[in-house]
């Protein structure tokens, strides 16, 4: 029984290391670049969309589809780059603790 004690300490300590990195991923900012860096997105940790930047040079009326899939290509890059920290503050939480394939910790 007393490891089932330690188990549950440490189970506990994880779900409070679990809220702080919540906290955290909200003032995460990641920002990700298209064409050349000239349309650029910011998203915090959550995914959710902060800012977008666009340079002057890449609007033009008669061809919005480019500038279109910009954005889609640019937020594409800073969500990968948020699941890259996203990866790395989990790790930290859970001590490298590999979880199976497929179980995931709620965020």
């Amino acid at each position: 029984m007393k490891n089932l004690g330690n188990l549950m300490k440490q189970a506990q300590q994880m779900q409070t290391k679990m809220a702080e990195m919540q906290a955290k991923l909200g003032d995460l900012e990641v920002t990700g670049a298209a064409g050349g860096g000239m349309l650029q997105v910011t998203l915090n940790g959550k995914f959710e969309l902060k800012k977008i930047k666009i340079d002057k040079g890449l609007v033009d009326p008669e061809d919005v589809e480019v500038l279109e899939d910009l954005i889609l290509a640019a937020f594409n890059d800073a969500k990968v780059k948020a699941e890259a920290a996203m990866q790395e503050e989990m790790a930290k939480v859970t001590g490298g603790l590999n979880l199976p394939p497929g179980m995931k910790l709620p965020f």
